[in-house]
This record gives structure tokens, sequence and C-alpha cells, in this order.
């Protein structure tokens, strides 16, 4: 089933042209990432599918019998509803018969009680709020009676992304799901809970990340936004790069004799008089296109920095007994360290564990409770931080790196200009010259990188460096960082960037213990899941034997029933066999269901029942109790 259908689509912001007569198609069941350098034109593309922006030129046709969902990096909501209430704002049919079941339980009214049931059932919403909670559950959110306007920033996304998915799980018709960078502000036990779930779910998705794991994991083909134009791959991220360096090497061969024809054509013109044949005009439209491909620029394919790094003593960083805590909490607790010359470190650990604080204790911007720092006199930090930049609105990007310093040096004893510098990291002379403010939110991530290392430093402290960033620039990072010759701490969830990045791992484990780990990332996570089986499986072991070691219970005499109890109890028994057969036929329909509307209906319905059901079967537990023997 087509779900899509997109022709010469164009889409411009004044002079530059995100992409020119692009077209493409999603189909049912397609999985697609879409890769390209920040302002390329992503979230463009996908705000153009959702409607919130209108192509240049150029024709879409979205099938009138699928739904799109968007989960957007800005979430809009209101800060004096509770989670709860913001989960179930969603205007599906299951959750609005969830809703009626909720109401019907204060009502007294028995035809509206039967119409909630009854669509309960219809929509198969019994186990649409249970599905809920386990969502938020896995995404570490618990207190359902909290105020949005009192969560973090990371929370709210959290949240959103619960509602996004129940939704998609609610509506169970043909539903095309698009994403702009889930990943960000989740941990790596969420992400990969969430490539768990998306690679197993039957649903059509459109994605941006920069996750190469999760793009991995999840999705069978990349389409590549590069020079305006859409290039689409079959297959994994691996298929993407190779397809990428076959068509760049053509390139590079077509430039080539492009030039050596442009040589020889520009000769040509130079001896022309100014008088022109139809067959020379000819001739001359043909030079311009061959003076088009001479003059491409494939530079900005790769980025090489070998600068003038400040020389490391022998002292670098020595942490002693440092102890930190916020009230109660405690975040570290006598953590000593002393980190070596060039010595990669990778920081892990859920958040609010303390990785941010160490990094702040560490460069003097947050006090510690207790112990020493002993830091080199010859080390300069870097600081890569989540916070972003700090800059005037009408502060152009040119102006903002020369207030560092005009020129870069470089290892060889030249150097390179601001200009040359912020080309080298794919800013354009136009670009360039726009104010700060005009950028990106990628780009503006991509400046900040830029910023601190212009700054020459030989510490590098990296504050999850690629939330935001752009794939190519992510690349271009982690080859410069495998040649960096000074010491390196990154905190980060990206699990493709550290293992490719840290030599071992600090892992922070919470109540201020931190342990360090030799070796990569996925061995960290692998040893984790495998100590994690080992403890679950010792716990399951020592309860079995703890229960057989129990005491037999004793044989108590119970007291008579009245005869009005011993009626009860025989209603009850009457009545439990036909309600597990409702509540079994409920969840028989509610599985079965695809329309929204009836799922929340049947989930209301659900609840009521289950609701009766445990109260009869407490009160056949208490009478049973009372019965004599």
């Amino acid at each position: 089933m087509n779900y899509v259908t997109a022709e010469n689509l164009t889409k411009s912001y004044g002079a530059k042209i995100l992409f020119q007569n692009i077209g493409f198609n999603i189909n049912e069941g397609d999985k697609i990432a879409i890769v390209a350098k920040n302002g390329s034109g992503k979230s463009t593309l996908l705000k153009i599918l959702m409607g919130g922006e209108i192509p240049d030129s150029g024709n879409i046709v979205i099938n009138k019998n699928i739904q799109v969902v968007f989960f957007d990096q800005e979430i809009t909501f209101d800060p004096y509803v509770s989670i709860e209430e913001f989960m179930m704002s969603l205007e599906s049919p299951p959750i609005l018969a969830l809703k009626k079941y909720r109401a019907s339980l204060h009502s007294t009214d028995t035809h509206f009680i039967e119409e909630a049931l009854a669509e309960m059932e219809v929509h198969k919403a019994w186990d649409l709020e249970n599905e809920m909670k386990q969502i938020l559950s896995q995404l570490k959110i618990t207190d359902l009676s909290a105020k949005m306007g009192t969560l973090s920033g990371g929370q709210v996304k959290r949240v959103a992304l619960a509602k996004l998915l129940t939704e998609t799980r609610a509506e169970h018709r043909h539903t095309l799901l698009i994403m702009d960078e889930p990943t960000n502000h989740l941990d790596v036990g969420m992400v990969e809970w969430l490539e768990n779930y998306l690679s197993k779910a039957k649903l059509t998705l459109l994605l941006v990340t920069h996750d190469r794991y999760f793009l991995d994991s999840v999705c069978d083909m990349i389409w590549e936004i590069e020079d305006q134009t859409l290039y689409l791959h079959q297959g994994a991220y691996a298929t993407y790069l190779e397809n990428k360096i076959l068509r760049e090497d053509n390139l590079n061969a077509n430039i080539d004799k492009a030039n050596n024809l442009y040589r020889k054509e520009l000769e040509w013109m130079r001896r022309q008089p100014k008088a022109r044949t139809t067959k020379s005009k000819s001739r001359i439209e043909s030079f311009y296109e061959t003076e088009k491909i001479a003059k491409t620029d494939t530079r900005k394919q790769s980025l090489e920095l070998n600068f003038e790094m400040k020389r490391l003593g022998n002292k670098i960083l020595e942490l002693k007994n440092i102890s930190k805590s916020f009230g109660e909490k405690v975040v570290l607790k006598d953590f000593s360290y002393q980190f070596q010359r060039a010595e990669k470190v990778g920081i892990v650990g859920d958040n609010g564990t303390g990785k941010s604080t160490l990094l702040n204790i560490i460069q003097g911007l947050e006090f510690k409770d207790a112990g020493e720092i002993e830091t080199g006199e010859t080390i300069r930090f870097g600081y890569f931080s989540q916070k972003g930049l700090e800059f005037k609105e009408d502060e152009r990007v040119i102006d903002f790196i020369k207030n560092i310093s005009e020129n870069f040096p470089l290892g060889n004893g030249r150097t390179l200009s601001a200009a040359q510098f912020l080309r080298l990291f794919l800013f354009d002379d136009q670009t360039q010259h726009s104010p700060i403010s005009k950028l990106s939110g990628g780009e503006k991530r991509r400046l900040h990188l830029m910023y601190v290392l212009y700054q020459n430093p030989n510490f590098l402290i990296f504050d999850e460096p690629t939330n935001d960033l752009d794939l190519p620039t992510l690349s271009v990072l982690e080859n410069f960082l495998l040649n960096f010759q000074g010491s390196l701490i990154i905190v980060s969830h990206d699990r493709y960037f550290m293992d490719r990045i840290v030599d071992h791992i600090l892992t922070f484990e919470g109540e201020g213990k931190v342990k360090d780990f030799i070796g990569n990332f996925s061995e960290y996570r692998e040893r984790k899941k495998s100590l994690s089986v080992k403890l679950k499986n010792q716990e399951e072991k020592e309860g079995v034997k703890l229960e057989n070691e129990l005491p037999p219970k004793k044989n108590t005499p119970r007291k008579k029933l009245s005869f009005k109890e011993q009626r009860e109890l025989e209603i009850i028994e009457k009545a439990l066999p036909e309600l597990e057969k409702q509540k079994e036929n409920l969840l028989l329909e509610l599985n079965n269901e695809t329309r929204y509307e009836y799922i929340s209906k049947l989930s209301l319905e659900l609840e009521v029942l289950s609701k009766t059901l445990e109260d009869h079967e407490m009160r056949w537990l208490e009478l049973q109790e009372n019965r004599e023997n």
C-alpha cells in the first residue's frame, strides 16, 4: 500500500536552496532514516509531510486512509496539566472510550455505563491504559500526577515520546510515524528499549537520527540529502557509506575529465570573435556546463585538522577523594582518579547520577564538598556542554569566531584564517556572514563544537556532544578525536561514538559510587547485562530455597458463616466465572479491534470489570476465611 508520493519537490529559504526537484515514495512497512548535514532540510522535509511547511514547487500526495503522527523536537504543552492529563489529551477513539469509561465509574446512569463498557469493548481499549503505563515506566516516568511545568526538558521529551507511541498503538489503522531525533535525552537503556520496540513493531517509519546503531537496527532504507538532491539507498548505514564513496569517486573522475576539457574550451573561448554563429553558441553553452562541473568543490567531504596543540606536561589531572552531595543525595563519594596523557575516558550512568557534576567540579564551575584536585600547569580545557552557545542575536558567525582569534595555528607551522576554519566545518561564505540566530539547532551545535576546538585546548571535556549533530559532522569529529594527542573525557549515550573513541569507561552506579571498566562501551553493556541475568537467577534460586524452608502453615478453626454470609458466598461463587468470562471476551475483542474510539471504550469497560472482579475475589477470600472446615 502506498502511503506517500512526492514529485519535483523544491524548498528554499531566501537565496539558500535546501533541495530541488526531489521525488520519493513511502510504502507500507518502510522504515526510513534521513541522513544529511545540518541545515540541508531534513527537519523541513518532515514538516512538509506534516503540512507544517509548504514546498516552493512540486506535488506531494498523502493517502487519505493513513494517519500521519509526528514526534517533533519542539513540544508544546500546558504547564498546569498533569502527566496523566497530558497523555489522555489524545483524541483517538480508544482514549476517548477510556475517558468515557472512567466517567461512568462515578455515574448511576445504567445506560451510560453500558454504553461506556460497549465502547471499551469495540475499541479494545482495556489493555491500552496498562500499555501506556508500561511505556511511561520504560521511559522512567512514574509519577503521573506531576505537573508538566515541573518537568525537565528531557522528561518532557520522554513524556511526549510515550504519548506518541501510545497514540500509534491506539490507532491500529494505517499510520506513518515521523520522528525527529527520538533518541536525544534518552539514556542507553531507554534507547535500547525504543530500538527494540520500533524494530519489532509493524509500522511505517520515517526518522532523523544521529545514532548509527539505532539506525542500523531499526531502518532498512536511507535517504541522503546532498547538494540539493535526494539519494535513495536500500540497506543499512554501511551500504549508504559504500554508495556515497562510489558516487564521490565517480564525481571526482568526471571533474578530472571536465577540467581537461575546460582548459581546452577556455582557450577556444578566448580566441573566438564577438560575433557568434549558431554552432559556436551551442559550444559556448556546453562550455558553461563543463565549467560548472570542473569547479565543483568536493573538499567539504573531508575535514582533517592537525592543529598545534599546547604540549602536555608530566602532571595532567588528578582527583583525590572527591565527594559531592545535594542535600541527602550523594553523587560522588571519595572518588579518586589520575588522568594520563592522551587518555580517552568515557563516562556513563543514569540521568541524575552526577556525570555532569563531575565535569563541572573538574573545571571549577561547581564546588566540591571534600577532596583535592591537582591540575597540570600546561592544561587548557575545552568544554563542549549541553547548554549551548551564548551569543548576541545580531552577531554574525564569522565575527563570533574572530573574537577568539583571526587565525588558527596548524601543526606544520601554517595557519588557517577564521573563514577557512569555518569552511572546514561546512559553513559556506553565505552562512558565515549570517546572524547566528538564523542558524538551525544543529548548525548552532556545530558552531559550538568549532568554537571549542578553535581555542586550541589540550584537554577536551564533552558533555553529550552528539546531540543534534549531523552524521557528516560526527564522522569528522570522530576522526579528529582518534588522532587527538591530548586528554579527553566524554559523557555520551551514543554507543557507536563511544565504541570508536574511548579507551575505558567510568560508570556512575548511583549513591556516589563510580567504577572503572576496562573495555569499550559495547563490552561494558554486555558485561552489565550478563551480571543482571546472573543476579536475577541467583535471586530466583534463593527465593525458591527460602520458600522451601518456611514452616508449614497451621490449620486454625474458622468461624461458621451466618445465613446472610453463606448466601453472599453462593452468589459470589456463581458470579466469579461469569465475570472472568466477560473479562476474557473483553480482552479478546480488545486485541482484535483496530478502531481507536472502540479501543478506548473497551479499555474503560475492562477497568470497571477488573475492579468488580477484584472486589468479588477479595470478599470471597474473606468469607472463606470465616468458613468452618
